[in-house]
C-alpha cells in the first residue's frame, strides 16, 4: 500500500508555484475554473512508482514539486534513465492510452492531475492549451537530445557540470530569477541518483563535486545546497556556450 507524502499540496491555482511555467499559464480565470472541475492532486513519497510503463493512463498532469526520473527496462531486465521530471513539467500524452516510462518520485512529489479524456476534450475547445503543450513537448525534445549529448560525448567533469547547470537554469527559471549573479538552488538528486543518471560510478560524481568546488565553479552548503557565483563559468565547465533561456 502506498505511503502519503508529508509534502504540502496546493488547492488554489492562483498559489501554483509552477502557475506561470505550467500547461495553464496562458488560461484566463473562466479556463481555470473549467480545468478545477477536472482536476486532481496525488502526492508520492520519495522511492515511489508513480507510474509503470504499459499502464493504462487515466490521467495528465504536471508536476507541482519534487523531481521524478524516466526510466526504460531493456529485453534482458537492464534499465536506463532517459530524462527528469522537473517542476512545471508534463506527464503523459493526449491520444495514447498507455505510459511509454516508468516514472518513478526521487524526492517527496506532487502533482497536479487532469482527467485524461475531459482535458482532451478541452484542448479542442481551447487551442492555446493545446498550443502551450505544444510548446512544452518540444523543449522537452530539446532537453532530450541535449542529454544525448551530456551521456555519449562528454567527459565526466562536464556531465557533472552539464547536469548542474540543467537544475540550475530551470530553478531560476521556475523562481522568475532576473538578475545575473549567484544562483542558489537545493540539488534535488543524491549523489548516488546522479552516478546512477549519469553513468558514472559514485567515487567518479562525488571527486568531480569535490573538483568543481575546489575551482571555485560552485560552492556548497551541507551535501544539497549549492552556490553558482557565475553561470557562465558553469557553462564552460559543462562545454556549453549557450545560456539555455536564461532570465536577465
Amino acid at each position: 500500500m502506498l505511503k502519503e507524502s508529508t509534502v504540502d499540496i496546493p488547492h488554489d491555482c492562483g498559489d501554483c508555484p509552477i502557475r506561470h511555467r505550467a500547461v495553464c499559464a496562458r488560461c484566463e480565470s473562466d479556463e481555470l475554473e473549467q480545468l478545477d472541475q477536472i482536476k486532481y492532486y496525488r502526492s508520492f513519497e520519495a522511492g515511489q512508482t508513480l507510474i509503470w510503463a504499459g499502464d493504462k493512463m487515466d490521467f495528465v498532469g504536471s508536476v507541482v514539486s519534487g523531481i521524478a526520473t524516466l526510466t526504460q527496462t531493456m529485453e534482458d531486465g537492464r534499465t536506463q534513465m532517459v530524462g527528469l521530471l522537473l517542476p512545471s513539467d508534463f506527464v503523459g500524452r493526449p491520444g495514447r492510452d498507455s505510459a511509454a516510462y516508468d516514472v518513478q518520485a526521487v524526492t517527496d512529489i506532487v502533482m497536479c492531475c487532469f482527467r485524461k479524456k475531459p482535458f482532451e476534450d478541452m484542448m479542442i475547445r481551447t487551442p492555446h492549451i493545446a498550443q502551450r503543450l505544444l510548446e512544452m513537448t518540444l523543449d522537452e525534445l530539446d532537453a532530450a537530445r541535449e542529454w544525448m549529448l551530456v551521456l555519449g560525448r562528454k567527459t565526466a567533469r562536464e556531465k557533472i557540470a552539464s547536469l548542474l547547470a540543467i537544475i540550475a537554469r530551470r530553478d531560476a527559471v521556475l523562481n522568475m530569477t532576473k538578475k545575473r549573479g549567484p544562483l542558489v538552488f537545493d540539488l534535488p538528486l543524491t549523489r548516488e541518483a546522479m552516478a546512477d543518471y549519469l553513468g558514472l560510478t559514485l567515487e567518479t560524481v562525488s571527486r568531480q563535486i569535490s573538483a568543481l568546488k575546489n575551482d571555485g565553479i560552485i560552492s556548497l552548503e551541507g551535501k544539497r545546497r549549492v552556490t553558482v557565483p557565475d553561470f557562465n563559468r558553469l557553462l564552460e565547465e559543462a562545454a556549453d556556450d549557450s545560456d539555455g533561456g536564461m532570465l536577465v
